[in-house]
């Protein structure tokens, strides 16, 4: 069975974005960018990303995280070590990370490279997570093959009564990503698909800024 998709269109109005008038900072258009989508609503998460990166097979591979913080040293997130997507890091550091805010019809999109941040830094982000979080980084061992959910509950059942009354310890296979921003994009869409397109790329210490083809 096909579906044709070809009457799928939607005419993008929203917004516009010019080269002149963005801040000549990306992590500041970035933050202003965030705080406009927040504050239009619609969207449950606006931290929500799509983290891209080469697999240990080769292939590229995108999937949802949230990220945890920005600053001007970089993107934080915080994940297993031993998934399949800190393995790729491990390889290959260079990663892409997506925003796409439909209610605004904005996206990001910023490469740069994936550094571990530190213990300190992974172990205190660890203590502020729900109990049921911090138990559940104990008992997956992320990307692996289980053989049923039960597996699963029955091990969080067992963890539950062990640390009912005890802090939980962070893993040693678990912590934090700061992503070092090489390039940011910012697109905006507007009518006609002649959408706004804007990129700053670093120079050394500066950020050079140009207006893509849509």
């Amino acid at each position: 069975m096909r579906d044709n998709l070809n009457d799928y269109r939607k005419n993008y109005e929203k917004g516009e974005l010019d080269e002149h008038s963005v801040d000549t900072n990306p992590m500041q258009q970035f933050r202003t960018w965030f705080y406009d989508v927040k504050k239009a609503g619609g969207i449950d998460e606006v931290n929500a990303m799509t983290l891209s990166t080469f697999g240990t097979d080769g292939f590229p591979k995108g999937r949802i995280v949230l990220l945890k913080k920005y600053d001007e040293h970089g993107f934080y997130f915080y994940t297993n070590y031993s998934s399949e997507k800190g393995k790729g890091i491990a390889l290959n550091n260079k990663i892409c990370l997506s925003f796409f805010w439909p209610t605004m019809e904005r996206q990001i999109i910023i490469k740069g490279f994936a550094e571990k941040t530190s213990e300190e830094d992974s172990v205190n982000y660890f203590a502020g997570r729900p109990k049921g979080s911090q138990l559940g980084a104990l008992i997956s061992d992320q990307s692996s093959v289980v053989e049923n959910r039960e597996v699963l509950e029955t091990q969080l059942k067992t963890l539950e009564a062990e640390y009912e009354h005890r802090e939980v310890p962070k893993p040693e296979h678990w912590g934090g990503y700061r992503v070092r921003p090489e390039s940011f994009e910012f697109w905006q869409g507007r009518p006609n698909r002649l959408h706004d397109r804007i990129r700053y790329s670093l120079n050394g210490v500066d950020w050079n800024i140009e207006r893509l083809s849509p």
